[in-house]
């Protein structure tokens, strides 16, 4: 960024517009636009404010040029000419003058705000807004939102935002429009949780603000262009349990036993994975889905990939990811580690089956794990845990290993008894220190995974 005096004789002026063009504009903001040398803003903008521009001004239309647009500024401001930029609403709210402050410098910008379309649509709803959650969709054309799509698609924020809060201010793309929005909300189980309004053409001679719409309705309209959505919820947001599920929570393999982490091994491998809200967890032979789905309510910023290869168990996983109420969850179905390399460096990788591929998967996963990251893996055969245990000592990572054997009540009689669950073994590696009395030199060991 430039050093430039805070008190800059010949700022860029940054101009929130509405869609009315002039009668939108304060004395100050007007005044500025007609003595302008420079005018820089989108086509639309522009055509709809030509007719206040002096005889001579140079315009710029950004569309498109977004990357341009700091060094037309430069050159005025080397120029001496009076400069500015328009901007939709508030230049402030997903707008452009954080991208200038970014590549000029704060001194060199004075910044008019106008109205956002958004608090123009929450007025003629008449919806309070001071605690809603604005999300922008204005991002490439990633197609319809199916559940499990992946942090790269478009309305992923949206998606994670809509369990999050109450109240959400929407500002839309073409491509990501309010019926597209509302299919989402479909797709993830919402379609009865929000009520839907959208505003096109504000303080344009066509406007319209549907205010009474479902989802569902909203799915199967088409809506004009430009257009805001808001949305809200007609019943209170779930807090489900985060952390310890019973077993029964999740649908199993019947009549035989199911493919299940049992609630007090899958407590303290959670623990052991260190979780953070943002990490990127891997779960690897996912079985019924129980670690990575608790694992994703731990992360509400963060995303779960998981894979699993028998089909019958990956149904069962998709069926609980759909109960569970969670945007942040990708589930495969196919056998590690193939497939492994599309997804991003995971932060915790949970691996609960391997295919016969343990040794393999071990040395790629400490290779891919992020600084501080954490492999946990569960055993309950001595072959595994040997095949582990050696492939770790040969990696020289670091590593520690716990032995786990609850046992529950059980009723006899009108009296109570205890049985033992079997043992199961944690193994625990980590890039970087991991205590508990752990095996290996840390620096082998983080050699070993950036190496």
């Amino acid at each position: 960024m430039n050093d430039l005096p805070s008190h800059d004789p010949n700022r860029c002026r940054v101009i929130g517009v509405l869609d009315d063009g002039v009668a939108s504009l304060g004395a100050t903001a007007l005044a500025h636009l007609r003595t302008a040398d420079v005018v820089i803003g989108g086509a639309r903008t522009l055509a709809l404010l030509r007719h206040a521009l002096k005889p001579g001004a140079v315009t710029h239309d950004l569309t498109g040029q977004l990357k341009a647009v700091p060094g037309w500024v430069r050159a005025a401001r080397e120029a001496h000419q009076a400069c500015v930029v328009l901007a939709t609403g508030d230049p402030l709210c997903h707008g452009i003058a954080p991208y200038l402050a970014q590549h000029l410098c704060l001194e060199a910008l004075e910044i008019l705000p106008n109205l956002s379309t958004l608090q123009l649509a929450c007025a003629r709803v008449g919806l309070a807004w001071q605690d809603a959650r604005i999300v922008s969709v204005h991002a490439a054309d990633a197609g319809e939102w199916q559940r499990g799509a992946p942090p790269t698609h478009g309305l992923y924020a949206l998606a994670q935002a809509l369990r999050a809060e109450q109240r959400l201010l929407l500002l839309t793309s073409p491509a990501n429009s309010p019926d597209r929005i509302a299919r989402l909300l479909l797709a993830e189980g919402l379609g009865s949780d929000f009520h839907m309004a959208v505003a096109e053409h504000l303080l344009q001679p066509g406007e319209r603000v549907h205010a009474q719409l479902s989802p569902a309705e909203a799915a199967r309209m088409r809506f004009a262009e430009p257009n805001v959505v808001l949305l809200w919820r007609t019943r209170p947001r779930p807090q489900p349990v985060r952390f310890g599920l019973a077993d029964s929570a999740f649908e199993q393999r019947q009549p035989e036993k199911g493919l299940i982490t049992k609630q007090e091994v899958r407590a303290v491998s959670l623990a052991r994975l260190q979780l953070r809200t943002d990490s990127v967890v891997w779960d690897i032979g996912a079985g019924s889905g129980s670690v990575g789905l608790e694992a994703a309510r731990l992360c509400p910023q963060g995303h779960v990939f998981a894979i699993e290869r028998n089909e019958a168990d990956h149904a069962i996983a998709r069926r609980n990811h759909a109960a569970f109420g969670v945007s942040n969850y990708s589930l495969h179905l196919g056998k590690a580690p193939e497939g492994l390399d599309t997804w991003p460096d995971p932060d915790a990788v949970f691996i609960g089956g391997s295919g016969g591929e343990l040794a393999g998967l071990i040395a790629q996963v400490l290779r891919r794990l992020r600084p501080q990251g954490r492999l946990v893996m569960n055993f309950v055969t001595l072959e595994n845990l040997a095949t582990a245990t050696q492939a770790l000592q040969q990696l020289n990572a670091d590593w520690d290993v716990l032995q786990l054997q609850a046992a529950r009540s059980r009723p006899i009689l009108h009296m109570h008894r205890m049985a033992a669950e079997n043992p199961v073994w944690l193994v625990c590696a980590g890039v970087g220190p991991m205590g508990h009395g752990a095996h290996g030199p840390v620096v082998a060991a983080e050699e070993t995974a950036h190496g």
